[in-house]
């Protein structure tokens, strides 16, 4: 099962976050969703999102 972790307000950001998260060695989905402005759901497995949490704040604070 996978839950989204994080909502990326671009598709340039969405693809940062997936490689980053991608090199670290976690599994990563991106699915585009269209509410009023498009925005991309950062999707991991149910089982590394304690673990891909520690990981996002990092990147986030880069």
């Amino acid at each position: 099962m996978w839950t989204v972790i994080y909502i990326a307000p671009t598709a340039k950001i969405a693809e940062r976050i997936q490689k980053r998260l991608t090199e670290e060695g976690f599994l990563v989905q991106v699915r585009p969703i269209n509410l009023t402005k498009p925005q991309y759901e950062i999707l991991v497995p149910s089982g590394e999102v304690r673990e891909v949490q520690e990981v996002l704040g990092s990147i986030l604070h880069l």
